[in-house]
């Protein structure tokens, strides 16, 4: 399967999510090799192990980008080399790494490429109680939930409510 750089860092950032008030994560156990399978990688234990610090890093990063720590994403492209390949059709890069560090790199340079392509729109969701990310494709740029199905139907609800009680 081939995603975008929007979709694995969406998939990545969201796979531990809040189910009845309990975070569960999707990169922990055996599923964590599978996820990593599914996202194109090798499913080791170490790329698991460095996706769960990269997604950490790149969480903190969204939440307060005034104290994100670049030394912890630098390092996980500092073995990483990207080429370019001149073709017919144009230049196109190619990322090599070793094996279990691919993915990981993969997940930085996609962040970095939304934050550049959207920029202020990659975001946490509005709803404390959750723990899932979004980029904010809205004309105006105000979407605060990762789904107004979900999130920002309780929030409205909640809102509600308050405002009925006076």
């Amino acid at each position: 399967m081939i995603l975008t750089d929007e979709e694995l860092l969406l998939a990545v950032l969201n796979s531990a999510p809040v189910i009845d008030g309990a975070v569960t994560d999707e990169l922990s156990g055996g599923g964590g090799s599978t996820f990593a399978l599914r996202l194109g990688g090798s499913g080791s234990a170490t790329e698991v192990n460095q996706l769960r610090r990269t997604r950490a890093a790149l969480q903190a990063a969204i939440r307060n980008p005034a104290e994100t720590n670049v030394a912890g994403l630098a390092s996980v492209l500092a073995h990483a080399v990207r080429t370019p390949e001149v073709t017919p059709a144009g230049v196109s890069w190619h990322v090599r790494a070793a094996v279990d560090d691919l993915l990981a790199v993969r997940l930085v340079m996609a962040w970095s490429d939304v934050l550049e392509q959207y920029p202020g729109r990659l975001r946490a969701c509005a709803n404390a109680d959750c723990n899932l990310f979004l980029v904010d494709h809205s004309r105006p740029g105000t979407a605060k939930w990762c789904s107004m199905a979900t999130c920002g139907n309780r929030m409205k609800a909640r809102a509600y409510a308050v405002r009925a009680r006076g």
